[in-house]
């Protein structure tokens, strides 16, 4: 296959993969229109059979990090981990919302740096939803804070998001430098978050509440065994990283203690931990990275190394976060990370760390910047609730710019202080 039929082909397939993970035709599963597609590049020679194998090989451990992550995020909610945490936030606000939306922004920002943005979308969320049912107040700036959050907050640790891990990989950093270099950034993201949102949201966190408040609330009751084991979970990211070993070992012995615990007492299954890896994601993720790599090689590689700024200085930092989170609301933050950290690695760390600031706070703007997003909104809908395109778009406005802008700065003062 000659190079501009190759092109088109890749390019086209990548634009029907996204469009069916957004849209789920069918109810069927992502990787159900991504790993045919993937093959059929392979199949006609738009993409070698080593390149794939490549890329197939350098997302492999990244999936089953990401597997173990998914696994340890469900056994924790099967442990009334966030149930507790939603009895915890209500007792906490006293029936007062504005309180309540503090509570949430510091319950996700933890949850999603520790157990990820899916944990956040797919376990908190609902819990959220209960615990402002429970007090009377409205739901929505709460319920927008989960979605915002498990964007934005997913910066901190290289756990808390695929497209950290992949940035991670990139980065050459240990798992504490990497940490260390965007507490700032993480910080100042969620503030800018916190500020927006409240004033955003005034007319409904100024409505009051309705409910009991803390009288009606019982006093939480918080699964000690579960915390302990994620504290020992992530001291065993950071002594991993240090030995040179892959914090996907970590997770998996996170994983296995609570899963042999849960079975032992029979509160779950085999099959439903296996269910949890969430093993049809996992196979869309490396397919994507197949059709990604074919459009990168048949042309869009080139093409971008023009736009990408060289360096990491602070207009090269800001340009390279502008330029991913562009590219995060045009074809999803996860190809838009897999297309820019080949063109910025050799900058050096901060350069990927600029790349995964855009791919993080950008999907904000747009429905479609991010899977996790899309989830939220498929999860808001079946609690009776829509969102509306015009506020969420007038909120993304008000939040991605300036956060971006901040983030950025951030970064390139931990840079200076720290060093990458």
């Amino acid at each position: 296959m000659n190079t501009s039929a190759a092109e088109a082909l890749a390019a086209a397939l990548l634009v029907v993969v996204l469009a069916c993970a957004v849209v789920r035709p069918w109810g069927r599963p992502e990787a159900v229109v991504a790993v045919p597609a993937a093959g059929l590049l392979v199949g006609t020679g738009a993409i070698t059979l080593d390149h794939a194998r490549a890329e197939a090989v350098r997302l492999g451990p990244v999936a089953g990090f990401l597997a173990a992550v998914l696994v340890l995020a469900q056994l924790c909610d099967d442990e009334g981990l966030f149930r507790a945490c939603g009895a915890w936030m209500a007792r906490a606000a006293t029936g007062r919302p504005y309180a309540l939306l503090g509570w949430v922004f510091a319950t996700a920002s933890v949850i999603t740096a520790v157990l990820s943005l899916d944990a956040t979308v797919v376990l908190l969320t609902p819990v959220v939803f209960a615990t402002a049912a429970r007090l009377g107040a409205r739901p929505k700036p709460h319920v927008y804070a989960c979605t915002h959050l498990s964007n934005t907050a997913s910066l901190l640790l290289p756990v808390s998001n695929l497209t950290n891990l992949l940035a991670f990989a990139a980065s050459g950093l240990s798992f504490t430098r990497f940490a260390s270099l965007m507490a700032l950034p993480w910080a100042v993201t969620i503030g800018v978050e916190y500020v927006v949102l409240r004033r955003f949201f005034r007319t409904d966190l100024g409505a009051g509440a309705a409910g009991a408040g803390a009288a009606g609330t019982q006093a939480p009751q918080v699964p000690v065994f579960t915390l302990v084991t994620l504290v020992c979970t992530l001291g065993g990211f950071v002594i991993t990283s240090a030995l040179g070993v892959s914090p996907a070992w970590a997770a998996a012995a996170g994983a296995l203690v609570l899963a042999c615990r849960a079975l032992a007492q029979r509160r779950t299954t085999a099959f439903a931990i296996a269910r949890a890896a969430a093993v049809p994601f996992l196979a869309f993720v490396l397919a994507l990275g197949i059709v990604v790599r074919a459009v990168i090689d048949n042309g869009l590689g080139p093409a971008l190394a023009h736009l990408v700024p060289g360096g990491t200085g602070l207009p090269a930092l800001l340009g390279v976060a502008a330029l991913a989170a562009v590219l995060a609301n045009v074809i999803n933050n996860l190809p838009a990370v897999l297309v820019l950290l080949p063109l910025t690695t050799p900058s050096g760390a901060g350069a990927v760390l600029a790349v995964l600031l855009g791919v993080n706070i950008g999907p904000n703007l747009t429905y479609a910047g991010s899977l996790a997003t899309l989830l939220w909104r498929r999860i808001v809908r079946e609690h009776d609730t829509d969102v509306d395109l015009g506020e969420f778009t007038r909120l993304g406005l008000l939040t991605v710019p300036a956060a971006l802008v901040l983030a950025v700065m951030a970064l390139w003062a931990a840079l200076h202080v720290i060093g990458g």
